[in-house]
């Protein structure tokens, strides 16, 4: 094995090479996402028009959380304009596709301490990453390095921050919630299996969600009580589904802070009773989490 060199890299300002414009840049985090540090992500679109506000350079998508990602690029340093575009991109997807969590990403070659502290500011309220780019020249090649300056800031609960973490399984639920209650979940399970065969549930400390080939897709999650199972569904228009599942004589929950999903009880009879309306409403959440 041949032994390595130390190589002096030079520092690159794309904003001021002819060759390396933004459209290189992007063009470069399409072909490989994982290069901005916020995982392996899917891209969902590049230059997305929205009418009278532009186009958003990048959007993507976790595929394991449903995730979405409103990235902004700019060469240079970033600057008001900037973040006003990142921010306005995020609140017009945010408000069209309401069932997912949305992040608002700004991506810059500067980014100075003033504007971080104005973008810190934001944060909390508005979801923001911000990444600066670094980029070197090594001989006759050119190195891409991106630092996160600053991350989301992720709210906690107070069960959240509790360092006890009891045994999460099947017989965990069945104390904290009954047997019965545990019960209709797996009716619930033959109901989404009629969707996709290859879903599971995986029992978690503070509810029961799924998997699709053994990986979390928690489009529904559910949390066994005493007397009945809660299902908590991630999708759009609850208005409409609320008022087919109050229809149906299903209790729907109001006054949960949680965003984006509906929350109702599932009672003993109700997998039974109202089977095709159960299908429906988890095949309707199945289909917007696939995008």
């Amino acid at each position: 094995m041949s032994k390595l060199q130390y190589v002096k890299p030079e520092p690159i300002l794309l904003k001021e090479h002819p060759e390396f414009t933004e459209a290189w840049l992007q063009d470069r985090i399409v072909d490989d996402p994982s290069i901005l540090g916020l995982g392996d992500l899917d891209v969902l679109d590049v230059e997305r028009r929205h009418p009278k506000a532009g186009r958003l350079d990048l959007l993507m998508r976790d595929p394991d959380t449903g995730k979405r990602y409103e990235i902004e690029i700019m060469l240079g340093a970033v600057d008001e304009s900037h973040i006003i575009r990142a921010i306005e991109y995020w609140d017009i997807e945010r408000k069209r596709y309401p069932q997912y969590d949305h992040i608002a990403v700004l991506v810059a070659e500067e980014i100075t301490t003033r504007f971080l502290n104005v973008i810190s500011l934001f944060n909390g309220a508005i979801p923001m990453i911000a990444i600066q780019l670094n980029a070197l020249q090594v001989g006759d090649s050119i190195v891409l390095h991106f630092t996160k300056v600053l991350d989301e800031v992720v709210l906690g609960r107070d069960e959240e921050d509790s360092t006890y973490t009891p045994p999460a399984d099947r017989a965990y639920w069945e104390k904290k919630g009954s047997k019965e209650s545990v019960g209709i979940v797996d009716e619930c399970l033959g109901i989404l299996k009629a969707i996709n065969p290859r879903l599971e549930l995986k029992y978690n400390r503070y509810y029961i969600g799924l998997t699709e080939d053994g990986r979390p897709n928690n489009f529904v999650v559910f949390r066994a009580k005493k007397q009945f199972a809660r299902a908590e569904v991630l999708l759009g228009d609850q208005a409409s589904w609320g008022q087919r599942l109050e229809a149906a004589g299903l209790a729907v929950l109001t006054g949960e802070k949680e965003r984006a999903r509906i929350h109702f009880r599932i009672s003993r009879d109700d997998p039974a009773k109202n089977r095709e309306l159960l299908h429906e409403i988890f095949e309707a959440a199945y289909q917007e989490q696939q995008g």
